[in-house]
């Protein structure tokens, strides 16, 4: 394979990885459904290799799963390993807040300040972009403290929880509470008041918590509703069939 040829196996790998991730994301690809290689690569019409390399990269983020004799298949959701992760983000989140707090220089929190503590008329109301902004939010707080294993750890987190921690802003109840908890937030961190930003940071993730579950099954019940009523089943031999 030339080296063109293996830049476009590579990119094209790269975009299945994206619309099967997206898929996954937005419950057409259901916890529990199963596909084969070959049923797959003819639905996108590309290619077994190109396809593999994004299924087994999805494989790897524990999105998917393989077996020699079934083929593939979405893996279900474990709502106590995501609640474990939550609980590790909290860990590392409250650890930051107290290296910010207790930091001998001031940290600068100019650029969070600048998306959070605006007037309620020039708030986002796109759940998309609330959504990255959030991350990047809690993701800058660890950042700030220096430590670069610590947002190691909270980067791998934050990848992982993802699939299920977007659904917190479909709602714009939702995306306005997430603006008065990050405001407060900075407020207390601002005010190096690290007894309170710590309790409202706890909350504020316990909530999202909450919420995602709650939002997850709901979309979980309503996906295999749509899937039963159009007759649409995924088996192991083919991507998809109509009964």
């Amino acid at each position: 394979m030339t080296g063109s040829s293996a830049r476009k196996e590579n990119a094209l790998a790269t975009r299945l990885y994206a619309l099967l991730k997206e898929d996954i994301y937005s419950f057409r690809l259901l916890p529990g459904d199963r596909f084969t290689e070959s049923g797959m690569a003819e639905v996108h019409g590309v290619s077994r290799t190109p396809l593999r390399d994004a299924l087994y990269r999805l494989e790897r983020e524990g999105y998917l799963q393989v077996s020699f004799r079934s083929g593939w298949a979405v893996c279900p959701f474990d709502f106590q390993r995501f609640e474990q992760l939550y609980d590790l983000r909290i860990v590392l989140e409250l650890a930051a807040i107290q290296r910010i707090c207790e930091s001998p220089e001031s940290i600068s929190l100019d650029v969070f300040s600048d998306i959070w503590l605006v007037p309620a008329e020039h708030r986002l109301d796109d759940g998309i972009q609330v959504a990255a902004l959030d991350e990047a939010f809690h993701q800058g707080l660890v950042q700030a403290t220096g430590n670069r294993e610590m947002a190691r750890v909270h980067q791998e987190v934050t990848e992982k929880i993802r699939i299920i921690r977007h659904l917190d802003f479909t709602s714009s109840d939702r995306i306005q509470a997430t603006y008065a908890e990050h405001a407060e937030i900075l407020r207390m961190l601002l005010q190096r008041k690290q007894a309170q930003a710590a309790i409202l940071l706890k909350s504020h993730i316990d909530a999202s918590k909450a919420e995602v579950r709650k939002i997850t099954l709901h979309r979980l019940h309503e996906a295999r509703e749509r899937q039963t009523a159009t007759g649409w089943l995924v088996n192991p031999n083919e991507p998809g069939e109509r009964k």
